[in-house]
């Protein structure tokens, strides 16, 4: 529906311009989140990471685009043709979908009318986002099978189990911040922790310091990442569903991966902190543009969580992986909904 009172054309036209600034610009992060976690992991290992390509090595990341633009695209025999090409299609287009509902800002006004900080803004775009990011799974599971290979085959039936087993937890995770805000809106659940930082769910908005745990492990979980990256588990499975892809089919599958870890952070710092709350002041331009200064600095905190994770801890047993989800993390969700609902109660 139209914004305020703009027609529907000149509607249109926003949610176009929306949409040309926001995938270039996420496609841009993906790419130096590449760098950043190359970069980062180096230092940690005591190594310079890229530094040959540009200064401090920032042109790398257009190398490696143009080394997977011209590599040769290889497509083994047997595989089942059109489901191969359609897994990594399916898995960077559902990553990349899912930024559309994801508020960066407050709103600006055009033509005298309020226009909100994201291409859409719907009043349960938090549905939305999980119902997008569960399908994730779609990808990987038919990128294993029509590989027809062992090794690919195991990596995807990994990572099926595992992205199904985590997304019970992660969403268990999400309920006390619903509890607390009640809209599955995110700019609704952004404008409940008005205030300040105490007004925060984490801190005492709502204490959901628990269900901030529980909501980054399921995460890092359900983007396979350090320590849960079993399905690209190189000792066992060379590189699990992804081994029987090249060139760009690969490089979307690599994209859908940091595409992915992208929206994971924009969500915990939607629903944990605040979203892009933080100092305004200036003229009104400084006032709009601040906001989304505030909302990008927390995102790169959590991939510079993501990165530093991945550089700490070692990789878990895959019965230790299974069993830290349904053991553990779950009847912890579970008594954190318990002790939410209680709470809420009490106050009314």
């Amino acid at each position: 529906m139209p914004t305020g009172n703009l027609s529907l054309g000149w509607f249109v036209v926003v949610s176009v311009i929306k949409v040309l600034i926001a995938v270039p610009i996420l496609l841009g992060i993906v790419a130096y989140t590449v760098w950043l976690e190359r970069k980062l992991v180096g230092h940690i290992q005591n190594r310079w990471g890229p530094s040959r390509v540009g200064p401090f090595g920032l042109l790398q990341p257009i190398a490696d685009g143009l080394k997977f633009i011209f590599k040769e695209d290889l497509t083994p025999p047997y595989v089942n043709k059109p489901l191969y090409l359609l897994a990594p299609i399916l898995s960077l287009t559902l990553a990349l979908t899912s930024i559309a509902v994801i508020p960066v800002g407050g709103w600006i006004t055009i033509r005298g009318a309020r226009i909100p900080l994201q291409i859409t803004d719907v009043n349960v775009s938090l549905l939305i986002i999980l119902g997008i990011t569960s399908m994730g799974v779609y990808g990987i599971a038919l990128a294993g099978w029509s590989s027809n290979s062992k090794y690919s085959l195991l990596g995807s039936l990994r990572a099926s189990a595992q992205m199904v087993s985590y997304e019970v937890a992660l969403g268990l995770s999400l309920i006390g911040v619903l509890i607390l805000s009640g809209t599955f809106s995110l700019r609704g659940i952004v404008e409940r922790q008005l205030g300040g930082i105490w007004h925060w769910n984490i801190f005492g908005g709502g204490f959901q310091f628990v269900a901030f745990f529980i909501y980054l492990c399921a995460a890092f979980a359900e983007t396979n990442r350090v320590p849960f990256d079993l399905p690209e588990a190189e000792t066992e499975l060379v590189a699990g569903y992804h081994t029987e892809y090249s060139s760009m089919k690969f490089a979307m599958f690599f994209m859908a991966e940091y595409a992915n870890m992208v929206t994971v952070a924009c969500l915990a710092s939607i629903l944990f902190l605040g979203g892009w709350q933080g100092p305004v002041f200036g003229p009104p331009v400084l006032q709009a543009l601040l906001p989304v200064f505030w909302f990008f600095l927390r995102v790169l905190f959590f991939l510079f969580l993501y990165i530093w994770i991945r550089g700490t801890l070692p990789r878990f047993r895959y019965d230790q992986l299974m069993a830290f989800s349904w053991r553990f993390l779950l009847p912890l969700a579970i008594a954190n909904v318990i002790i939410t609902s209680l709470v809420v109660a009490l106050r009314s």
